[in-house]
């Protein structure tokens, strides 16, 4: 039976009367911000970037496929970005949006989900539901989330309530919106449930009801490890293809023609984004408390792991073949987005490609329309703009790689003035001299 604070709170957000806070203003918080702006409900953006609030509050956008009229839109219904925490006691919805990403050692890094969850709960209060959309391993919204609220001597699940919908956003896909990807919500009771369909049926066209938030935290996983262990597979089967001499481009399109029991993937030069190359090692590493070893799931990252250096020893093939060592060569990497047609540089195999060209004693510099300069990166650091494409520059140098095949570069010319053209996306299907397939 619902409480009477869970009815209370469900007829707010059915009746658009509930503010919804959200923490975390990146490409996952504020595409959902800019939904339930649209839809009618005041939107507070809460977020530790103070340069991230000021645009949003001046109406510009520091995403590039989300436009600053969109964003002074928002601003015109009463949207609002804050660096103070405090404000969360306005919201009657607090969703969390905050990065997961894996340490030196690729453990979990739970310090962002820790870190928001102790600074929002000095200001929770009764008729409030707390959702968490951060990717994560099964139990971190009852082991880390629960206690915490627990703290503040309300009851979860008659107070105050809460529950896991992990975020689907695809940057750059234009296929889908965020209403209209089916959104899986799992609470910590069932009444912390009703109150996370209510929040989530505002705005999503589906929501898809679990269990528990374990069930919903394992739902992200495996929507992501069945990615990364089949890209994982079409990664290895490209290697045993080049070596065979045959396009495993091809062989994919091919068996693609099957009309039953089988998903196309393909292959590239490793693993990119916020999920995919992350979320394997956050169930490895949970498994591993149950005495688990998850060894499919590890092969598969291990491969995937790999496909960068894959990359750099072709192009160090192709340097050979024209009696060019790496080392004092210079290489412009074509793409270092994680995938085509974003600016996300999220865990971009590119970045890996950089990096090992550098580290050989190549000279590497790059080109992205996304990405106009190298962006302030945890762990990767290149004092490098984005070189402009013409014939003659391409030209220039030794070898180009393409790691990300954006439709802004024009291919034809790339093929054309290229001395070596490294291709590890499969656009260039027709074998060529200067062409490698990678």
């Amino acid at each position: 039976m619902s409480s009477p604070t869970a009815a209370s709170l469900i007829e707010r957000i059915r009746d658009r009367e509930s503010i919804i806070g959200i923490v975390g203003l990146g490409y996952v918080g504020l595409p959902l911000m800019l939904r339930y702006s649209a839809i009618g409900f005041r939107v507070l953006g809460i977020d530790i970037d103070e340069e991230k609030v000021r645009k949003l509050n001046a109406g510009q956008s520091y995403i590039e496929h989300i436009t600053a009229k969109s964003i002074g839109r928002a601003r015109e219904a009463g949207f609002e970005a804050t660096t103070d925490f405090e404000r969360v006691s306005e919201c009657d919805a607090v969703i969390l949006c905050v990065p997961t990403p894996l340490n030196r050692h690729r453990e979990p890094d739970m310090s962002f989900v820790i870190n928001t969850t102790d600074a929002i709960k000095p200001y929770l209060r009764a008729g409030q539901v707390v959702s968490l959309e951060s990717t994560t391993y099964p139990g971190t919204t009852e082991e880390e989330l629960l206690p915490r609220m627990q703290e503040s001597g309300l009851e979860v699940g008659s107070e105050i309530f809460l529950v896991y919908s992990p975020e689907r956003e695809d940057p750059g896909n234009g296929k889908f919106e965020t209403r209209s990807i089916p959104k899986v919500v799992g609470g910590h009771t069932l009444v912390c449930r009703d109150v996370g369909v209510a929040l989530y049926e505002a705005a999503i066209d589906r929501v898809v009801p679990v269990s528990s938030t374990k069930a919903a935290e394992m739902t992200k996983l495996l929507e992501n490890i069945h990615r990364a262990v089949n890209i994982g597979l079409v990664n290895e089967m490209k290697i045993v293809a080049t070596r065979m001499g045959i396009d495993i481009f091809e062989v994919v399109d091919a068996a693609s023609t099957k009309p039953f029991g089988f998903t196309p993937y393909y292959p590239g030069p490793g693993l990119g984004g916020h999920c995919i190359p992350i979320d394997p090692f956050y169930l490895t590493w949970k498994a591993r408390e149950y005495g688990l070893h998850t060894r499919f799931i590890e092969l598969s990252g291990e491969v995937n792991k790999a496909m960068p250096e894959y990359v750099v020893g072709r192009l160090v093939e192709g340097l050979n073949q024209r009696g060019k060592p790496l080392k004092g060569s210079r290489v412009l990497v074509l793409g270092i987005a994680y995938k085509k047609n974003v600016d996300d540089m999220r865990e971009s195999p590119a970045v890996d490609i950089m990096e090992l060209i550098r580290a050989r004693g190549g000279n590497v510099e790059y080109s992205d329309p996304h990405v106009p300069v190298f962006p302030r990166m945890r762990e990767h650091h290149f004092d490098l703009s984005s070189v402009a494409l013409d014939g003659d520059t391409v030209a220039e140098y030794d070898a180009v790689v393409l790691a990300t095949d954006h439709d802004a570069f024009d291919y034809l010319l790339i093929r054309q003035r290229a001395q070596l053209l490294v291709d590890s996306r499969g656009k260039y299907r027709m074998p060529a001299p200067n062409i490698v397939k990678a």
